[in-house]
Parts: structure tokens; C-alpha cells; sequence
């Protein structure tokens, strides 16, 4: 891999890693705060001002340090620039964790370069986690990162928000039996509500596994170089590209038979 682009990743990295940390006072000092919650599709997903002004000021500093760079943002939508570089940002990934008081979510922020994600970075304002990547490796806090945990699913744990209400409209008894399979397989199950940082999570090696559907490219643009980086699984389904609309995530140790017959079951 050319010098040159690895130093460039680098440098992408460093900002997204800036970007986060520059809403991460705002978003703190919100928390638990009292706040008015809007939705957007429907009441699984809500917004606040605070998602819309961490935003904001995430994309201002992005261009300002990559001129011409685009950003693709959950709450602003896509605005295309004359640069190389395409930024893909959920400023609070967890907003209805983040507007009920529960402390699991995070700032997401991704960089990619000829349809590939170079550079990332994820930060858990309220635990001080900041996990980035770039394309010589992923560190959390700046020291490397290892994605290893349980070898056999019994004795692991999984993260999901599977089944969400998508799921369930688009066949419930199906998608509870696929989830049950996942009750059963999995040694501990959690949903704690968070794409990004359950990928993490699993980069880190503090969960094994993690599976989602129906998520967006801000979702995971970052966090799946993170856990790739860390030596981890990332699996894309459902669509082409690295942004396709289902993914599977798990350390490196980890044998997925039931993450295998999951994604086997899910239309693609």
C-alpha cells in the first residue's frame, strides 16, 4: 500500500477524531439535562436540537480542514463537494438512549476515498472512549486496539437491536424465531442501542459479536474499519458496497454459527 495514502488516511483520521471531540462537551453537558425530542420517520426515531447542532459543527470544521470534501450526515442529508474525500456522520449514533438518559451511545464520523472508508473515528462522550482507525491499524485512546474475545458462541456475548419494528412488520413470526435462535446460540444477548458502538465494542474485544438490519451508511461508515483494523470481522449483506443495509460484526476468535444462519435467513 503506497506511503502516501497511509499517511493521508492518517490525516483523515486525526480529524475525524478532532470533530468528535468538539461536540463531545455539548453532548455531556445535555445529558440527562431535560430536552424536547422530535421523530423523524416515526417514534423509533426521534431527534433532538443537540443531534442537529453536533451536526453542524462537525461538517464546518470537516471542510474547513479538507476543502471541497462532501458530507453525508444523518440529519442534514448529502452535500456534495469538488473534492475526493466523502465524510459520512451521525453526530449522536443512539439518540433515543442519548434523549432518555441511558449512557450508551456516540459520535460517528468516516471518511471515504474512492468507495472505500480510510479513515474513522468513534467517540463515547460519556465513558471517554475515543476509538479511531486508519489504514495502518485502530487504537482506542491512542493505544492499539486487539478485536479477540470467546471462541465458541455459547460462551459469548452479542449485541443487537434485531428485531427492531421494521423487522417485525415485515414478518414477525420469522423474525422472532431468528432471534430466538439468537437467544439460544448466544451465551449473553444484549440491545443496547447503538450501531457505532457496538462495533466497537467488539473491536475492543468487551463483546463478540454484534448484528444489525436496516441501518444507514453513517451507522457503520467508521466503526467497521475500526474493528477491521483491530483484526475483527465485518460483514456486509443485504446490498452491494460497503454501505449495504444489514451487517454482522465479530472478533477475531469468534466461530459464527449462528450469525451464519441468520444472515442465511434474511432476505438479501
Amino acid at each position: 500500500m503506497p506511503s502516501e495514502l497511509i499517511a493521508y488516511s492518517q490525516d483523515l483520521s486525526a480529524t475525524a477524531a478532532e470533530a468528535a471531540r468538539l461536540v463531545a462537551d455539548d453532548l455531556r453537558a445535555a445529558f440527562r439535562g431535560g430536552m424536547d425530542v422530535e421523530f423523524k420517520r416515526d417514534k423509533h426515531d426521534p431527534v433532538t436540537v443537540h443531534d442537529r447542532r453536533a451536526e453542524e459543527a462537525i461538517s464546518a470544521l470537516l471542510t474547513k480542514q479538507f476543502p471541497g470534501s462532501s458530507v453525508v450526515g444523518e440529519e442534514d442529508g448529502a452535500h456534495e463537494g469538488s473534492g475526493e474525500v466523502t465524510w459520512y456522520v451521525d453526530p449522536i449514533d443512539g439518540t433515543a438512549n442519548f434523549a432518555r438518559g441511558l449512557a450508551f451511545f456516540c459520535t460517528s464520523i468516516g471518511a471515504v476515498l474512492d468507495g472505500r472508508v480510510v479513515a474513522g473515528a468513534v467517540l463515547d462522550p460519556m465513558a471517554g472512549h475515543l476509538f479511531t482507525a486508519d489504514l495502518s491499524g485502530a487504537w482506542l485512546n491512542g493505544d492499539p486496539l486487539r478485536s479477540t474475545g470467546a471462541r465458541e458462541e455459547a460462551e459469548a456475548m452479542l449485541l443487537t437491536s434485531y428485531p427492531a419494528a421494521r423487522d417485525l412488520a415485515g414478518g414477525a413470526e420469522s423474525a422472532l424465531v431468528a432471534y430466538g435462535d439468537l437467544v439460544t446460540a448466544y451465551g449473553t444477548l444484549r440491545r443496547p442501542g447503538s450501531a457505532a458502538l457496538s462495533i466497537s465494542h467488539v473491536a475492543a474485544g468487551w463483546a463478540d459479536a454484534t448484528v444489525g438490519t436496516s441501518i444507514s451508511a453513517w451507522d457503520v461508515s467508521a466503526a467497521q474499519l475500526i474493528v477491521q483494523q483491530a483484526g475483527g470481522h465485518y460483514l456486509p449483506f443485504g446490498g452491494s458496497g460497503w454501505d449495504q443495509p444489514h451487517f454482522a460484526a465479530y472478533t477475531a476468535d469468534l466461530a459464527p454459527a449462528a450469525l451464519t444462519r441468520f444472515i442465511g435467513g434474511l432476505p438479501q
